[in-house]
């Protein structure tokens, strides 16, 4: 039998932190945060990243785990976060995966390993170096003639994928396509009860998205990333991608009023929170849960205490 957990999944500002942490005070739980930049150290206000008050005594587990500057991966996620899971149902407490990263989530459940070949900084960097000094089209060249699939996948200036795909083949002598077939025909690890977040209309979210902008900015973002970029942290690395980030980033840069970076960080949350519906919508085992106008967290808890109960998770 594979483990039971918990999943609390949905687009942002869907209220995903609060019921994580109602369902954990019911059911002994911990919630294992799968947000792709709550991981980096440093960035609280911009991620949403619950505060103590928020987390209300319940362990909360993968934030904090990695320093702006570092690349993290969600191999490197798996990685780190599979030990927690195993090791809190080994204490009887329930995994309560909580996030909108719905690649964390899915790679997670399956517990899948990432083409893991001997660490060779050396070839890295070459290729780095030969994408420095030729441009990315002599690398996608290269990899069509090892790996046809990655390399049509690939867009063309997804660097680092490419780099990526590459250097698995030259570390191992297999593709990195033909590894990720292997691992997805593998059963997953733990089976998973999965609820989904979500207003029934949709002005609603995009409100309730313009007012966490906007609680931001009042909480203090533009200091948050103009102590970033301070600390000599580069605009380009993955972290500062990150929404709300970026365009604050550039609004300071550019000498434009933060406001206007404010309003792009509300539209570009907007367009995010498409994609993540997108991606949680195409798992037909989600049990969702939708708030009218004010969440009603009351009912949610109620709605996944009976799913919970009725799936003997508990």
């Amino acid at each position: 039998m594979k483990p039971n957990v918990l999943v609390l999944c949905g687009p942002t500002a869907s209220g995903k932190t609060a019921l994580a942490v109602a369902l954990a005070q019911r059911f002994q739980g911990e919630v294992v945060s799968a947000d792709s930049m709550q991981v980096y150290r440093g960035m609280d206000i911009g991620t949403a990243k619950p505060t103590p008050e928020e987390m209300g005594g319940v362990p909360h587990h993968m934030i904090d785990v990695a320093n702006p500057e570092e690349n993290y991966s969600v191999a490197r996620y798996v990685e780190q976060a599979v030990p927690i899971v195993d090791g809190l149902l080994a204490r009887g407490r329930l995994p309560i995966i909580a996030g909108g990263t719905g690649l964390y989530i899915d790679n997670l459940i399956a517990g899948r390993q990432f083409a893991p070949f001997p660490g060779q900084d050396g070839l890295r960097r070459q290729l780095q170096q030969r994408f420095q000094q030729e441009g990315t089209a002599p690398l996608l060249a290269q990899l069509a003639q090892v790996d046809p699939e990655s390399a049509a996948r690939l867009h063309p200036n997804d660097t680092k994928r490419i780099i990526r795909a590459l250097e698995v083949y030259l570390a191992t002598g297999r593709t990195i396509s033909q590894h990720n077939r292997d691992t997805q025909s593998l059963p997953c690890r733990y089976r998973p009860l999965t609820i989904a977040l979500n207003f029934r209309e949709r002005p609603a979210l995009w409100a309730r998205i313009d007012r966490r902008v906007d609680e931001m900015m009042a909480r203090g973002l533009e200091g948050e990333v103009r102590r970033l970029l301070a600390s000599g942290i580069s605009p380009q690395c993955t972290a500062m991608q990150a929404i709300g980030y970026k365009e604050i980033a550039g609004a300071i840069r550019e000498g434009r009023d933060v406001e206007e970076g404010a309003q792009e960080v509300k539209l570009r949350s907007r367009q995010y929170a498409k994609r993540q519906l997108s991606w949680f919508r195409r798992n037909r085992d989600a049990h969702w849960f939708l708030w009218e106008a004010d969440p009603d967290f009351s009912s949610a808890l109620a709605f996944s205490t009976e799913l919970i109960l009725d799936s003997g998770l508990q």
